[in-house]
Order: C-alpha cells, then structure tokens, then sequence
C-alpha cells in the first residue's frame, strides 16, 4: 500500500502582502519578501524536485503569472502544472459574487495565455469559501479544490446542502509553512520556528498516515519561505524520508484527483 504524496507550492510573490494592505505596494521592504519567492526560492525548489525526479503542484494568482513570466516558464519547462490561485491575491471572503466571479475569470484567463493550458483546480488566496466559491469552480470547469481541513483522505466538495462533483483533497495547518516560518516585525510576539521542530512534525505525520489506507498527505509550502535553504533542508528531509519508507507515491493533485474522481462519484451515484 502506498500513499500519495502531493507537494504543493503557493506562489503568491508579493500579493501576500499588497493585497493585504493597500499601501503595500508603496513598501519596498516588504514587497521585497515577496520577490524572493519567483526569483530565489523558485529556482532551488525546482533543482530539488529534479534532484528526486518527484512530481509537484504549482498554484499561481494571475497577476504573479503575468509579473513573472520567466518563473512561470521554469516551472512549465520542468514539467510541472499552473494551477488556480485567484488573480489579485485578494481575500475572497470580501468580495462580493461578481467581483470573485471577476478574480476567478481574469486568473483563468491569464494562466491559459501563459500556459496554453486551462487550470483543473483551485486553492483560496484566503484560506476560506465564500457562499459564490463552489459554484464559480464549476462554472470554469474545475475537478478539484484543495482548501478544506476536514479529512485525511479526499472526498466530493459540497456547496452547502448541495453535493457537487468535484474533489475536494483536505490538507491542515501542521503542514504548512506559513504558520512556522513566516515572520513580520507588525505583530507582536510573532516567531519562527527551529527546521528541526518543522521536520519532526512533517515526518510523524506522514509516518502515521502510510498507517492508514486512503489517506494522503499534503504540504502546503511558498517559495518566499520554504525556498530559503534551513527550510529547503526541511522539505528535502521530508522527501528523503517518504521515499525511504518505500510506501510514498509523490503524485500532482490534477493527477490524484483524476484518479479518484470516477470512484467517488460511482459512491454518490450508488447512494
């Protein structure tokens, strides 16, 4: 029995923080961190990858796939997918039906002129649904999301009441690199934590879920911080450890949730 393994990287470059504030952009500082990420972090993500010869998922707004087309051509040229991130960066939770219907439309838009290719799923810049999300997927025919932190294993996204057909692949904050590396001097009491404690916590968790049949386990990761070498160390440890097990299949979630999808809707159908 082996264990899907999805890597994932949001590239948000310096959306993180303008989209944010609205005088970020005025900040060099820190829009600086967010260059970091397309144009340091990037590069030595994409050299691991290929060291391992591992698959990996790229979710990218349209506004960083139009600002940095040389980045974006890396990751095309190493084999890898753009996926759905909005355009802007802009938390959703805000927006009203028709301006997320705008971040869903103009983000699809730039990912195909970039790519030739349509993205097949999408992750919140905001770390939430609204009430429009779900439908708006299926209105740019996507076949997953990736935002829920219900489960271990995959299931069919609902909209409220209503079951619809596209996956849902769950992952949580314990792995996550946001929570444990990012820092800002704006908020007090804020740390960063020690790579090793990180490492400790990414290998229990996969080391328990190889335990259990149909799960999968999922990172959550951003250039303009795990793509610093201590934290590359923790993902390349990670990697090492997975494949050592001999039970990791390190899969793209387009992949994955093409694989489980006709299972999960038999499941519906047969309810």
């Amino acid at each position: 029995m082996t264990t899907p393994v999805l890597l994932t990287f949001d590239m948000d470059a310096e959306l993180l923080w303008t989209a944010r504030d609205p005088e970020g952009a005025g900040k060099p500082v820190w829009v600086s961190q967010g260059h970091y990420g397309p144009n340091v972090g990037l590069p030595r993500i994409l050299r691991l990858l290929k060291k391992y010869g591992i698959a990996a998922s790229f979710f990218v707004p349209g506004q960083v796939v139009e600002r940095y087309p040389a980045a974006i051509e890396s990751i095309l040229d190493a084999g890898f997918v753009i996926e759905h991130h909005s355009h802007t960066h802009t938390w959703s939770d805000n927006l009203s039906r028709d301006q997320e219907a705008e971040e869903f439309g103009l983000a699809a838009e730039a990912i195909v002129k970039a790519t030739g290719r349509a993205p097949k799923g999408w992750r919140s810049p905001a770390a939430e649904l609204t009430p429009h999300s779900v439908s708006l997927l299926e209105e740019h025919g996507m076949i997953f999301s990736s935002n829920l932190f219900d489960a271990d294993s995959v299931h069919l996204l609902d909209d409220r009441e209503r079951g619809t057909d596209i996956v849902e692949i769950p992952f949580a904050w314990a792995l996550v690199d946001t929570p444990v590396f990012m820092y800002t001097n704006r908020v007090a009491g804020r740390v960063m934590s020690a790579p090793s404690a990180v490492l400790e916590t990414w290998t229990r968790e996969f080391d328990g879920l190889v335990e259990e049949e149909g799960t999968h386990f999922m990172i959550g990761m951003h250039p303009q911080f795990i793509g610093r070498s201590s934290r590359l160390w923790v993902l390349e440890q990670t990697i090492k450890h997975a494949l050592a097990s001999g039970r990791a299949e390190f899969l793209s979630c387009a992949d994955y949730a093409e694989r489980v999808r006709p299972g999960l809707l038999a499941a519906k159908d047969a309810r």
